[in-house]
């Protein structure tokens, strides 16, 4: 059985000019990796309409699930909501269960705290979303189709996602196992770790150089669904790194 995909789209110009650092891959890719959804693709695009559309329509037609964080707060630059009804071809509405939850969050604070405009903005989404709850700040995400409209702040993001996460129809988990030595160079294991690869073309086989203090060296990571794949192909690879002349250590370099 073929595992479902996932793609996240950042959306924010301030992503993309460096003001904010994004923190949301790194944790969907490792908690959708987990559930057995591997997240194939993550684009960061900016607060501009038209490829906003272009964008959502171009994957949420090649993957199960979308995901999508950055852009539905109350400001006039928050404008995900409103580009992906026009991307599905819905109205940009009030949602209703939003706007009486959003409503009564504000009149219960003490003071009472208006529900204004901009606030009401968070409330307003496509016709026939349905929402993901946000403990941390209220103010909802939403569901249309295969696409998951979440928040851009870290700690909100993951609030959603983890309200989202048991309604996500998973796969088989995917696992890796890692290697590492000390003083190796990817250009002498290049060609025998391309033939390894061949030989386990069900596991993804990556190279990943680093460099410490005491030394740089190449960690090599097999990642996959099939764990006694990934277990043969650690076995050869680790194999190879001793036949070169070079001490294999398990796991990643600390």
């Amino acid at each position: 059985m073929t595992n479902p995909t996932a793609c996240l789209l950042i959306i924010g110009n301030e992503v993309l000019s460096g003001r904010t650092k994004d923190a949301n891959l790194q944790f969907l890719a490792s908690r959708l990796g987990e559930m057995g959804i591997p997240l194939r693709e993550a684009r960061v695009i900016p607060d501009v309409p038209e490829t906003i559309i272009a964008t959502v329509n171009e994957v949420r037609a090649k993957y199960t699930y979308v995901f999508t964080t950055g852009g539905i707060g109350p400001t006039h630059d928050d404008i995900t909501a409103e580009c992906i009804s026009r991307a599905f071809g819905v109205p940009w509405e009030p949602n209703q269960e939003a706007w009486a939850l959003m409503a009564a969050h504000y009149a219960s604070r003490e003071p009472p705290t208006e529900f204004n405009a901009a606030r009401q903005r968070m409330a307003t989404m496509p016709r026939g979303a349905t929402l993901i709850a946000n403990p941390v700040s209220v103010a909802p995400g939403f569901i249309i189709g295969n696409v998951h409209v979440m928040a851009g702040v870290p700690r909100i993001m993951q609030a959603m996602f983890d309200q989202l996460a048991p309604s996500l129809q998973g796969g088989t988990p995917v696992q890796s196992r890692a290697v590492h030595a000390t003083g190796m160079l990817e250009g002498k294991i290049a060609e025998g770790l391309g033939q390894i690869q061949d030989r386990f073309p069900q596991v993804e086989i990556g190279s990943y150089p680093y460099y410490r203090e005491n030394g740089g060296g190449v960690a090599l990571v097999a990642k996959g669904t099939d764990v006694a794949a990934i277990e043969a192909a650690i076995t050869e690879i680790t194999a190879y790194i001793s036949e070169l002349g070079f001490t294999p250590l398990a796991g990643e370099p600390g």
